[in-house]
């Protein structure tokens, strides 16, 4: 059998001799037609792996692709992020120098105009801000010194009268409780508690020192040098990416100028005010708690409340429960009148965030710098919004913060 099928020459799938030439080259261009892969190579991995790529393709897939991208930003994030809680001494700093920088650039571009040299220009408007600052601190400081005995009496004398005040209420407070807070009281405004607190953060101190030092350094190179300074930083960057760089650049120090500046004016005019209202009433430290008023107003939302709470206090334990309720409409009269008219005029739109915006700002701010976090996170938020506004022209916002569809007003949509 086998040696029959030898001698006849023929294999399987040959022609036989009636099937002709022609059929025979018909065969061959139908096998040259249907390529035919070889084991182990691409081309034959490629197409046994059509399953495994369709696993990417629906939309389990794709939400898993996205989840590992969200997850990706989410640790370069919290690198950031930990990377500047361990460095506060350098990022603070730089960050309240470039505060600084934006709103007092105005002086140092004035006195160039008015033929000042930029190094003397600078000079000055850095000796006038730390003139201002340590006036301030001076009248707080003895403020707080000359007035801290009588303080400390009318203290004392102001919770005996609030003593036989809360007697008449309608819930029990026993003569215990009210003695023991008392001696606690007299014991704290007695003591060198303030004193021995201080020691204790002699560190903080330190650093404190340290990172004013850095700043003053760091604002005079921004005030001096700092558009030649983002000039350099935009060098990698050609074409519209270079005059993004640009708009940005201008846009966030307009911003953060245009903020602390408009900040400044209604937390002076704040912290007058109340200044004079306090001293009317009677109220011991008038200078410290204007200048906190004047500090805490950088704090939107909550610095106005903070405030008028630390000034009622104050009037209660030194003159008595009328007088703190007086400080308190004078508070809430005050605000009233800086956010119906003061405000609007002078912030004009500069602030162009939403509240929650504002407060997820604050509580981020707090939780990673404490109250230097507080203040400085809304102007930069504002700023980042800023840049976000101008990203792909002078009045064209970035594709995904562009208007898509009607603004909604009170429920009911209106005309964008």
């Amino acid at each position: 059998m086998g040696l029959g099928r030898r001698r006849s020459g023929k294999r399987t799938g040959e022609p036989s001799e009636a099937e002709g030439a022609g059929a025979v080259a018909s065969r061959d261009e139908t096998d040259r037609d249907i390529p035919v892969a070889e084991p182990g190579t691409p081309e034959a991995r490629t197409s046994a792996a059509p399953s495994v790529s369709a696993l990417w393709s629906d939309g389990v897939g794709r939400a898993g692709t996205r989840s590992v991208q969200v997850l990706a930003i989410v640790a370069l994030v919290a690198v950031a992020v930990f990377a500047i809680t361990r460095l506060t001494l350098i990022v603070i700093p730089v960050l309240i120098a470039l505060v600084l920088a934006a709103a007092i650039s105005p002086l140092v571009s004035l006195l160039r105009r008015k033929g000042v040299p930029s190094f003397l220009a600078t000079v000055v408007a850095l000796l006038a801000l730390v003139a201002v600052l340590g006036v301030v601190v001076w009248l707080v400081v003895a403020a707080v010194v000359n007035q801290w005995p009588e303080l400390r009496d009318q203290a004392i004398d102001g919770f005996d009268e609030l003593q036989a005040y809360v007697q008449d209420l309608p819930f029990q407070i026993t003569e215990e409780q009210i003695a023991s807070v008392r001696d606690s009281l007299v014991g704290l405004l007695q003591s060198d508690a303030v004193g021995a607190g201080a020691l204790a953060g002699a560190s903080q101190t330190v650093d404190f020192v340290a990172g004013f030092f850095v700043m003053v350094v760091v604002l005079f190179f921004f005030l001096k040098d700092g558009p030649a300074i983002w000039e350099f930083m935009l060098r990698p960057f050609e074409g519209a990416r270079y005059e993004r760089g640009q708009r940005i650049g201008d846009t966030t120090v307009r911003t953060l100028g245009g903020y602390v500046r408009g900040t400044a004016i209604v937390a002076a005019v704040d912290a007058v005010a109340i200044g004079i209202g306090l001293a009317i009433v009677g109220v011991p430290l008038v200078i410290p708690l204007s200048v906190l008023v004047f500090l805490l107003a950088f704090i939107p939302l909550v610095g106005a409340t903070l405030a008028g709470i630390l000034c009622a206090l104050v009037a209660l334990v030194a003159v008595g429960p009328v007088e703190a309720l007086i400080v308190v409409a004078i508070v809430i009269a005050v605000n009233q009148l800086e956010g119906d008219l003061l405000q609007p005029v002078v912030m004009g739109r500069t602030l162009r965030l939403h509240p929650l915006v504002i407060l997820v700002a604050l509580t981020a701010g707090t939780v990673l710098a404490g109250l230097t976090g507080a203040v400085l996170a809304v102007p930069i938020a504002a700023s980042i919004w800023r840049a976000i506004q101008v990203w792909d022209g002078p009045d064209l916002p970035a594709r995904f913060a562009r208007q898509k569809r009607h603004e909604v007003v009170d429920g009911a949509p209106a005309s964008s």
